[in-house]
């Protein structure tokens, strides 16, 4: 069933005990179960791998997989909520071998564990609303932080992620962050078709809430009048693909993050042109090479607290998994680039 026909039945569901009269307080309490059932299992898989990293020594930061598998936020497919598991497949398949470009290797756990996925299917099945969703997977990357030297990189999902993200990475660090972003589109529309948690209004939430200082925008060739005027209301630094060979230089010598609680990267995987990754839900040509990303992502000078990679849509991709592995490289990369 889809990721949409999970939600619907969900809720059709609940409609039904209402319409039957079950008391509500007993609706409330059977999802606080559900609720408390999902963080206990990421609080204790996250505390047995920051138990084996510190056993380990040595590490000062150590990247940690949460999937995400979102998709309902999207408002033309819902496919990314099944990337998660697609890019766990493509890290480990066995096409390539387990070292970065840098030269760490991903089966070093000091470099990489998982803690496995937030149900966030589940959690909806049970008519809980996105306030509440939000306020899980909140928690949830809490819980991965909580566990030192773990950091998070996220798994999504549509963009929708990014914001109980970073906003969780605000709140356990004690101030906002530098946040670079790669994209096609700003996604910082107010309340997108009516949906203040769009995937297309993520960054207008981040911006709002206080959770970032600056907000770099790469990769952008889709932007509307409300996009600009949102980035000028926020003081956001966008740079459109039609300048980017006049910025590269800067943007492939970056550095960020000092004087704040450091630097959060989101990567929405249709920042690359779809050559290189077509397996997203929003096609738009023009867009970086992956050479191009990585350039900027192995540069960048900055702590690295906490990243995410977005929008990957198996339901889009080749036969062959390209995009998957496009996916799985940058998170590999991604992991070496936030491990100490």
């Amino acid at each position: 069933m889809s990721s949409s026909g999970v939600v619907r039945r969900g809720i059709h569901y609940l409609q039904k005990l209402k319409a039957a009269n079950i008391p509500s307080d007993l609706i409330e309490k059977g999802q606080n179960r559900v609720i408390d059932a999902s963080l206990t299992l990421i609080r204790e898989r996250a505390k047995l791998k920051g138990e084996l990293v510190r056993a380990l020594g040595g590490a000062l930061a150590s990247t940690s997989l949460l999937g995400v598998p979102l998709g309902h936020n999207s408002s033309f497919l819902q496919g990314p909520a099944f990337a998660p598991p697609r890019i766990r497949e493509a890290i480990w398949c066995g096409s390539t071998n387990s070292a970065t470009e840098e030269g760490k290797e991903l089966n070093d756990p000091r470099v990489l564990t998982d803690v496995g996925d937030v149900p966030v299917q589940e959690i909806r099945d049970c008519g809980v609303d996105d306030d509440r969703l939000m306020s899980v997977i909140s928690e949830s990357v809490k819980l991965v932080m909580e566990e030192d030297p773990l950091c998070p990189l996220v798994l999504g999902g549509d963009h929708s992620i990014s914001f109980p993200v970073v906003r969780a990475v605000s709140e356990k660090l004690g101030g906002p962050v530098d946040i670079l972003h790669l994209d096609a589109h700003p996604d910082i529309y107010d309340c997108f078709e009516g949906n203040k948690y769009s995937h297309a209004s993520s960054f207008a939430r981040i911006m709002e809430g206080g959770y970032a200082r600056r907000l770099l925008q790469v990769g952008i060739r889709s932007i509307t009048t409300e996009g600009r005027e949102q980035g000028k209301r926020f003081g956001v630094e966008q740079y459109e693909m039609r300048t980017f060979s006049k910025d590269c230089h800067f943007l492939e010598n970056l550095k960020l993050g000092e004087g704040v609680k450091g630097v959060y990267i989101s990567v929405d995987v249709d920042c690359l042109d779809p050559a290189f990754a077509p397996g997203v839900s929003h096609i738009e040509p023009g867009g970086l090479s992956f050479r191009d990303v990585l350039n900027i992502l192995h540069n960048l000078e900055g702590n690295l607290v906490a990243a995410d990679v977005v929008e990957f849509n198996p339901q889009r991709d080749t036969v062959d998994g390209m995009t998957a592995m496009v996916a799985a490289k940058l998170v590999r990369e991604l992991a070496a680039k936030m491990s100490k």
